[in-house]
């Protein structure tokens, strides 16, 4: 078997520009490579790691000279930690880059007109912005380059963390996030010394063994904080052990006002069809936007950043521009949140989503706030949202849709034509695939506002609100 040719390195390359899922551009012989971590201006020598016939992918070997650009990172664990690819980017930068990403997207996929589009809505908060994070227990450390090189050997190889891409099995221990207000870094490294010091085992994913899985943390602007634990029962012994550990988490932060625990027998985290016991406290907390209360349990879909949460859905309202006689259809309404914010400058709203959990939590939500003009329906999107459906509860005067990342089903974007609302106001979490959806809708519909919102800073992810109103015939 002839061996493969050894991939090249380049040297004294120049980052040309920012690309999508946070890498960067740059150009050797006339062939495009994408580099992470880096920044544009940087001159680096580079690995190619995959070579495609029409790009390549490669990583910095060495930073030859830094770019102007070029700030020193936040977190400790940039750069094996994959989620803050943009940190050494300063944010006036990252919020240009994502202006453009969404123009770039709009029109290279979209092929539509489109008016000048809004400054960015930049997120107040750049660190201890999220109300939500998720944490692996497993009994397989990530170790760093670092780490292999320098020999380290560790007796104990249990680690509380993120998965690496490309790593199912293993976990990069993470000792502090600056993406949540540092008690939950407190809360998490708790569980990991409380589990360490009492022999409790972390679950192997590949064995299906062992006792501490998964660690959710969610707070909220009223001061609550919930904490969810996995565990995986494999005896009386690890109920036992278990809670103990909740106990302990329980004495040590009174600010915990939902303490809740799983028992996943599954081969996966999720349990959004599990039961969720609640150790001690409430079973929920509570979130408020103006003076409206949501109601987030455990499996409630909310957005992660609370206050640009408020902008997103302040930019609907005000592009919706409602008189309060309008039927509003709200798709994809999750928890009805979008829903109940704008359901007071509504005659009604209808809204539609795929999990019954969530609607149910949507119904409780308009309760909440003593509103009595919504209708939730749950179902598939393009299952529920039929001729039939809207000549029984109207054709929508404004439509409101809010799909995820993989946009809206074809068969949804033919009954919004087919129902014909005056206006439609789009928000998206992947330009990407709306500019797709707008490309569809354009016969009928021309774009009048594009406004880009980022909720995440420090990663390439961006939310964008676009308004379209009937063409007049």
């Amino acid at each position: 078997m002839a061996k493969k040719k050894p991939l090249p390195i380049y040297e004294n390359v120049v980052i040309t520009d920012c690309a999508a899922e946070g890498k960067c551009i740059a150009r050797v012989e006339e062939k495009v490579i994408f580099v992470p971590f880096v920044v544009p201006g940087d001159v680096v020598d580079l690995q190619v790691r995959k070579k495609r016939k029409s790009y390549s992918e490669a990583v910095a070997l060495r930073i030859v000279k830094e770019s102007p650009l070029r700030q020193a990172p936040m977190c400790r664990h940039f750069g094996v930690c994959g989620g803050c690819k943009w940190q050494i980017l300063p944010y006036d930068e990252q919020l240009k880059m994502k202006q453009q990403q969404v123009y770039d997207q709009l029109t290279r996929i979209g092929k539509i007109e489109l008016p000048e589009m809004r400054p960015i809505l930049g997120s107040a908060k750049t660190s201890e912005y999220r109300n939500k994070m998720e944490f692996e227990c497993c009994n397989k450390r990530w170790l760093t380059a670092e780490e292999i090189a320098s020999g380290v050997t560790y007796d104990n190889m249990n680690a509380i963390g993120l998965h690496i891409t490309g790593a199912f099995d293993k976990v990069l221990p993470i000792e502090q996030c600056m993406l949540m207000d540092n008690l939950h870094n407190e809360i998490r490294n708790a569980v990991r010394d409380y589990a360490d010091s009492t022999g409790m085992t972390y679950f192997d994913i590949r064995q299906q063994t062992g006792l501490l899985r998964d660690i959710m943390i969610r707070n909220s602007n009223t001061g609550e904080w919930m904490v969810l634990v996995q565990f995986h029962f494999e005896s009386e012994k690890d109920k036992q052990q278990a809670e103990a550990l909740l106990e302990h988490l329980s004495e040590r932060f009174p600010e915990i006002t939902s303490l809740l625990y799983v028992d996943n027998q599954k081969c996966n985290d999720t349990f959004g069809d599990l039961e969720v016991v609640t150790y001690k406290g409430s079973d929920h907390i509570f979130e408020t936007m103006e003076d409206l209360r949501f109601k987030v349990g455990p499996k409630s879909f909310y957005q992660t950043n609370t206050d640009q949460a408020h902008e997103l859905y302040s930019v609907a309202r005000e592009l919706a521009a409602l008189s309060g006689n309008e039927l509003v259809y709200d798709l994809y309404t999750g928890t009805g949140t979008i829903a109940n914010f704008v359901a007071r400058q509504a005659r009604q709203v209808v809204g539609i989503e795929y999990v019954p959990e969530a609607i149910e939590d949507a119904k409780v939500n308009s309760a909440i706030n003593n509103i009595s003009n919504t209708l939730f329906f749950a179902g598939d999107m393009k299952d529920i949202l039929t001729d039939d459906f809207i000549a029984r509860h109207g054709r929508p005067d404004v439509l409101i849709t809010d799909p995820p990342r993989a946009g809206m089903h074809p068969d949804v974007t033919k009954t919004i034509l087919r129902a014909h609302p005056e206006r439609i106001i789009y928000v998206s979490c992947n330009p990407a695939t709306q500019a797709r959806d707008l490309a569809e809708l354009d016969q009928d519909y021309q774009v009048v506002a594009v406004q880009p919102v980022d909720m995440f800073p420090h990663t390439p992810h961006v939310e964008n609100v676009v308004r379209l109103d009937a063409r007049k015939k």
